[in-house]
């Protein structure tokens, strides 16, 4: 294996949490990507305008961000946590359930508001789980949990494709008249932005042809697995109220080995390892409490915010490109054709989800900062490349895929390195998960204002500017890496390479 005994082991020992985590992370993928290709669809089910079923995407991404500085607050105990991805996984199989019977778009509005509260918990609360239990190995399993986001990303899209409407989806006097923009309108609705899309004049009254909800059924059958593990999860650690025990799981004779150690060393390890697990990961309201910053250096608050800063810009990278590569494919000079132009979101996407796999392997030699250094130079030398050859087809399908390689590992890889920087006694998570989802929120605003009134190439510009403040900030991150106070002398001999200890093996806190 690629591997070594160790992480293996440790793997091992956790193997359902990780599962379940991964599992939970796939839910988030599922329900992240299928607004964009089903909207027009929703539109028709719900009569309105398209510039108010709009305001969906922004009632997902605004609860999304919301819940993702909320999820903290469940981190406490092992049993908050579990019962807050219970709950958020179950919800996002009833949202799907429940979409197809939402005949007003405020209605839906607050439906995807609900799946993006759930949304931000898993998103918070798994990365968190994972970090705990495997601290300093976590990198290879925060690249998996990532891989299983552009999974459910790409598989939601390919489950809706079958169902959704050739032609405009109500019948009136005027539908052929319109039905020939539809394919058109239905490529710019990509996963994360719908563009502007108010000057296409659709009928908004009439019969509803529309066959989406059968997808969304799917979907909802599909995500059902997920909180029934959540649950199995809940079940073997003894935290389902009906079917509670005093006895807890009896350790196997193997695991008992690997947990046995001389006394004076779990002493030890107990005094400087256990502060880690309670004094780290806060939610963001606790971590702004002025007791934690207390005795704490410059270089304490310089390293959570330079983290937040990058994956402010790479993840809002991430959003404006998915969102307005195909405006600016179908636009002069390059003119592409509309249902070739289709392809470059799907291509994005993929190349996401194929670098988030090559990334679980890759991050077990090579270590998280390296990482996020050649993510960070990739983008920009990316973003340089397609502003050179701004006129060739090719290129611009080449760079697509090139910069989802190199964007698909920014976050898990960023994680692991701040996590690792702070020794798990930060608020790292939650700062750099809510900085990735404010920058996903604010630069897809941004773009879509500049490139209506700069014109399409102004995309590729302010990618290229994303991407040299998002090196820009990494440096700094290595600067105040440097300044940083290493761990002390006691920390030192207790290595987190020795599982010797409860935190360190990942063993839970109840």
């Amino acid at each position: 294996m690629w591997w070594d005994e160790r992480v293996s082991a440790r793997f091992r020992r956790n193997l359902q949490p990780t599962l379940t985590y991964w599992s939970v992370f796939f839910s988030f993928g599922l329900c992240i990507a299928f607004l964009g290709p089903t909207l027009l669809d929703l539109r028709c089910q719900t009569q309105s305008s398209l510039s108010q079923i709009t305001w969906v995407f922004f009632s997902q991404q605004f609860c999304l961000l919301l819940g993702s500085c909320l999820g903290g607050v469940f981190k406490r105990t092992l049993a908050q946590s579990l019962c807050a991805l219970f709950a958020s996984s179950l919800a996002i199989s009833l949202v799907f359930a429940i979409i197809p019977l939402c005949h007003n778009v405020v209605v839906l509005a607050v439906v995807m508001a609900v799946a993006g509260l759930a949304m931000g918990c898993i998103d918070t609360i798994s990365n968190m789980q994972l970090v705990k239990i495997y601290q300093k190995d976590s990198a290879i399993f925060l690249q998996a949990l990532h891989f299983f986001v552009g999974f459910g990303a790409l598989l939601s899209p390919l489950i809706a494709d079958p169902f959704l409407s050739d032609t405009n989806c109500i019948l009136s006097n005027g539908t052929a008249n319109t039905s020939s923009n539809l394919p058109h309108i239905r490529k710019s609705l990509v996963p994360h932005h719908p563009g502007n899309l108010s000057h296409y004049d659709l009928p908004m009254k009439g019969m509803v042809v529309t066959r989406v909800s059968y997808a969304f059924w799917i979907m909802a059958l599909i995500n059902l697995p997920v909180p029934i593990a959540v649950f199995f999860l809940l079940y073997k650690e003894r935290m389902v109220p009906c079917f509670n025990s005093s006895s807890h799981p009896l350790l196997s004779a193997d695991e008992l080995a690997m947990e046995a150690r001389p006394t004076e060393k779990d002493d030890l390890s107990t005094s400087v390892h256990r502060p880690h697990a309670a004094g780290g990961h806060d939610d963001l309201f606790s971590c702004c409490q002025s007791k934690n910053f207390r005795g704490a250096s410059y270089t304490y608050f310089a390293v959570h915010i330079t983290g937040a800063l990058v994956l402010f810009m790479t993840d809002g990278i991430v959003g404006e490109y998915s969102g307005f590569i195909y405006s600016y494919a179908v636009e002069e000079p390059l003119s592409v054709v509309h249902k070739v132009a289709g392809y470059l979101p799907s291509l994005f996407w993929g190349f996401i989800t194929l670098g988030r796999l090559i990334s679980i392997p890759v991050s077990y030699r090579m270590k998280p900062a390296t990482m996020v250094f050649i993510n960070v130079v990739g983008v920009l030398i990316t973003f340089l490349l397609l502003l050179i050859f701004s006129s060739s087809v090719v290129f611009l399908f080449v760079g697509t895929a090139s910069l989802g390689l190199f964007l698909s590992s920014t976050f898990p890889s960023m994680l692991a390195y701040t996590e690792d920087i702070l020794q798990y006694k930060g608020c790292a998570t939650t700062v750099l998960v809510t900085g990735a989802g404010i920058g996903e929120m604010v630069l897809q605003l941004l773009v879509g204002s500049i490139i209506h009134d700069q014109g399409s190439y102004s995309f590729l510009v302010c990618g290229m500017i994303f991407g040299g403040l998002a090196f820009t900030f990494y440096a700094f991150l290595l600067f105040f890496h440097r300044m940083y106070p290493k761990p002390s002398s006691d920390t030192d001999a207790v290595s987190p390479d020795k599982p010797a200890v409860m935190d360190d093996t990942g063993q839970y806190q109840r």
